[in-house]
This record gives C-alpha cells, sequence and structure tokens, in this order.
C-alpha cells in the first residue's frame, strides 16, 4: 500500500490508508498507475506549512479526479494532520477532491476535518527537506521546478481486489 514519487530533488515514499480512505486511494492509485502525475509540478510551496502538486496545467486551478471533476471528502478521524509528511487531497472547498494533493512540513491541525487525509511519508525526509528550502516567488510558486518525473506503485490492494471480484 505504497507508491514512490520520483522527483527533480529525489524520492518520496508514501504509505497509503486504503482501509480508512478506499475512494481517495483509489483516485490516487488510479491517477498514478496512468501516468497522470508523470511530468506535473509542485507548484505551491510554503515553507513550515505544505508542498501541494498534483495539477497537470501546473496551475492550481486544474485537475479531476477518475470520478469525473469532483469527489467527497473522506475525513477520518484518526487520520490527522498531526505531523510532517502527512499527505491530504487539496481542495476549493467540502467534496471538492480532484487530482491535487499536498504533503505538511508540520503539523497543521486547522486542516483536521477540511482536507481528507490518505498517507504518510515513510521515506525521503531529505528531499522533502530539499523541497522546502526551494525558493519561491509569486503565489508561492518554486522558482526552481521540481516535478514528478515518474510514479512506482509498490502494492496496489484496491486494483487487486477488484481484479479478483472481477474473476469471480
Amino acid at each position: 500500500m505504497s507508491v514512490t514519487l520520483h522527483t527533480t530533488l529525489g524520492d518520496i515514499k508514501i504509505e497509503l490508508h486504503c482501509d480508512l480512505v478506499p475512494k481517495t486511494c483509489k483516485n490516487f492509485l488510479a491517477l498514478c498507475a496512468s501516468g497522470y502525475y508523470t511530468g506535473t509540478i509542485f507548484h505551491r510551496n510554503i515553507s513550515k506549512f505544505i508542498i501541494q502538486g498534483g495539477d497537470p496545467t501546473g496551475t492550481g486551478k486544474g485537475g479531476k479526479s477518475i470520478y469525473g471533476k469532483y469527489f467527497d471528502d473522506e475525513i477520518s478521524s484518526v487520520l490527522k494532520h498531526t505531523s510532517r509528511g502527512v499527505v491530504s487531497m487539496a481542495n476549493r472547498g467540502p467534496n471538492t477532491n480532484g487530482s491535487q494533493f499536498f504533503i505538511t512540513y508540520g503539523k497543521q491541525k486547522h486542516l483536521n476535518n477540511v482536507n481528507t487525509v490518505f498517507g504518510k511519508l515513510i521515506h525521503g525526509n531529505s528531499t522533502l527537506d530539499a523541497m522546502e528550502r526551494v525558493p519561491v516567488g509569486k503565489k508561492d510558486r518554486p522558482i526552481h521546478e521540481i516535478k514528478i518525473t515518474s510514479v512506482t506503485i509498490h502494492a496496489n490492494p484496491i486494483a487487486e481486489k477488484e481484479e479478483l471480484e472481477g474473476e469471480v
């Protein structure tokens, strides 16, 4: 239940909480598997807060889910923004999850019950540190592009389950 985002600054391995937020993880894994995130940039970088990516337009205004434009929040009472490396869906308000996601640079309690947490960093702290150090310009956009060059899916329990159910 993990993926590695290979970026221009190094690798970030994320453990996914497929058991607690299956719809969100299915969306993220399907987008990863389709190559949707390959070549996209992290368009927003705010030190001590978050780094955000997942928008194929690179503007922070684009992206869609596998379910259509948006899908509903999956807020779990046990998944919180309690530390550095929490991975959540970015949104424009309730039930507006698409393809954009962010990784926290520290505890962000004010995002609890607002953004769907679906993963956590399990490897690549030095890469996350390097991302946080990249200088930014207007609208918190990194001056030096940080790009996802490829994605490795280490395990996709949702696809495996769907394959088994399809064979029955």
